[in-house]
């Protein structure tokens, strides 16, 4: 016979999601204490008396493992097993491997002693073996114990519907996470915080050094008291709150008070992210307006970027930033373009490595993320820092550009890069969208030549650069067919590794040792193909004017897509 408080189906607050049963009880050293037992003797596995006793049952059948369930006390005569007590041993392992609190015992009728084996194996696995007084009957150990139980948990619920709606009440009153932390750790005297899914810390209260130690992961030491709960909402995780204290600070009932306060810290944390949503788009949108040249004169724009914090009355670069690893798309659509989760979620983290670089280094500057770039707008110097290929010294939008690569890279999660490309310096707002259209052009064209993770300025593209302001794309197309003939294609392999050869020579200035060293050629099969360079194209060897043509339509080849 089974007797438990409350149904296996209760309230999710009471339920351990490892194991669904309640989880508040009596610890085993608590049960002792009941006035029916008193007399009862422990006589074997002290290291278990913090195991939390919730159900009670007695051992009617032999084969009892079957029936029995975790976190309760066994009450037993031995009848079952008065003919084989050597079995006693095997059943302390079974119970306990089944997750049980304790076993009691009533000898003199059917067993009149335990087996040596029996302590000595309850003692070696913490299990707790207790001796009951002769005089006291299972129902009124039942009923004390069961009853201690419901009181506890009764207890347990009315502390924690108070918590709750005095959390409630919080958040009705405009309250955020730091009030919700001031009162969860009031109520349970530690140390409380919320980390959100990158463990940043959101809100924190309590002793210094214990929200130090967690803001720093140390919290699950095992010498450390403490309690964790997920902040989740929508199905999306939002972080963790945590309590922590010294050993012994926190028991099993301040779980529940945990988990309501991690149930109303999403509902504050879902609101805060709608709300962020809201005012990203609006923002993004604004700023869209203003990089399009739709947003009005300079003055509405300055007045009206104030409100967001922006500082945009005053000398500006345009920064664009984008993913590596991903089909380009043009800049400043908008549209979401099919991205999945992960591309999102990188595109977020993105977003925020800049806003948090761009508050650093520069207060006053605009940072947004559209659907597939980050557009920042900082202040501007007229630096030109930097060598097109990552590595770079010198003005606020380099600075900002190293520190967020610095943070997205600290990220666990993938190893994704992104590019960056930078504008020359803006006077003032109506100029903002050539800029923009600047490091537009200076991001792609610097991933193109210097791939993944480059960073370029605009006036450091050189021939590219003038390249890339021709506003008609087919007289760049045209003038690579006119020029490269048959080798402006890419569907005969002979022919783009003739092309391929050209390049070099033209590199090199024509050293036809050069060029066959580096191609791996011998001397004369260079000479051979320089000959047939010649036929399709001209005498490029006497004529400079032809090379300068031949080169020129090479770099719009290697700028292909851009």
């Amino acid at each position: 016979m089974n007797h438990t408080p409350a149904a296996d189906q209760g309230p999710p607050a009471l339920r351990l999601a490892s194991t669904g049963t309640l989880t508040h009880g009596l610890p085993v050293a608590e049960v002792l204490g009941a006035s029916t037992l008193h007399g009862a003797r422990l006589v074997a596995g002290r290291a278990g008396l913090g195991r939390v006793v919730q159900r009670l049952n007695v051992m009617e059948v032999p084969d009892v493992l079957a029936w029995v369930k975790p976190n309760e006390l066994l009450l037993t005569t031995g009848y079952p097993l008065r003919g084989t007590p050597q079995s006693l041993p095997g059943l302390v392992a079974g119970l306990d491997e089944r997750g049980l609190a304790a076993l009691a015992v009533k000898l003199g009728r059917y067993l009149d002693a335990l087996p040596d084996a029996m302590l000595a194996e309850a003692d070696r696995r913490g299990f707790p073996v207790i001796l009951l007084p002769d005089d006291v009957g299972f129902d009124d150990i039942l009923n004390q114990v069961l009853t201690d139980i419901l009181n506890r948990q009764a207890a347990v619920l009315a502390r924690t519907e108070e918590v709750h709606r005095a959390l409630v009440q919080i958040v009705l009153c405009g309250g955020g996470l730091q009030e919700i932390v001031d009162e969860v750790a009031l109520l349970l005297e530690v140390a409380v915080v919320v980390l959100d899914a990158e463990r940043r810390t959101l809100a924190g209260a309590g002793p210094a050094e214990h929200v130090e130690a967690m803001r720093r992961g140390r919290a699950g030491e095992p010498e450390a008291g403490f309690l964790a709960v997920p902040v989740v909402a929508g199905g999306f995780d939002h972080g963790r709150i945590i309590a922590y204290g010294p050993p012994g600070a926190l028991g099993p009932a301040d779980q529940s008070i945990l988990e309501r306060a991690a149930l109303v810290a999403a509902l504050v944390v879902t609101k805060q992210q709608a709300v962020a949503a809201v005012e990203s788009k609006y923002r993004a949108d604004f700023l869209r307006d203003v990089l399009s040249g739709r947003a009005g004169g300079a003055d509405r724009i300055v007045a009206h970027c104030a409100g967001f914090g922006w500082d945009l009355d005053r000398p500006v670069v345009a920064v664009v930033a984008e993913l590596d690893g991903r089909a380009g798309a043009a800049p400043g659509t908008g549209g979401e373009g099919g991205r999945g989760p992960e591309e999102r979620a990188a595109q977020e983290r993105l977003a925020a490595a800049w806003t948090t670089a761009a508050r650093r280094h520069d207060p006053g500057a605009a940072v947004v993320s559209f659907a597939h770039e980050v557009v920042a707008v900082v202040a501007g110097d007229g630096g030109r820092g930097g060598d097109g290929a990552g590595a770079a010294d010198g003005g606020p939008a380099q600075a900002v550009a190293r520190e967020a690569a610095a943070l997205f890279a600290e990220h666990p999660a993938g190893r994704r890069t992104f590019s960056t490309g930078i504008s020359r310096p803006a006077p003032g707002p109506s100029a903002l969208p050539e800029a923009y259209e600047q490091a537009a052009k200076a991001v792609r064209v610097g991933r193109q030549l210097h791939g993944d993770g480059a960073r370029a300025h605009f006036d450091q593209l050189g021939v590219y650069r003038l390249l890339s302001l021709v506003s008609d794309p087919a007289e760049l197309h045209a003038f690579v067919r006119e020029t490269l003939g048959a080798l402006a294609g890419d569907d005969e392999p002979e022919l783009v590794d003739l092309r391929r050869t050209l390049g070099v020579l033209l590199e090199t200035n024509l050293n036809v040792a050069e060029t066959a060293r580096r191609l791996h050629f011998h001397y004369n099969t260079l000479r051979y193909r320089i000959g047939k360079l010649e036929r399709l194209l001209g005498p490029f060897t006497e004529d400079a004017h032809l090379r300068l043509n031949l080169t020129l339509a090479l770099h719009v080849l290697r700028m292909r897509g851009i």
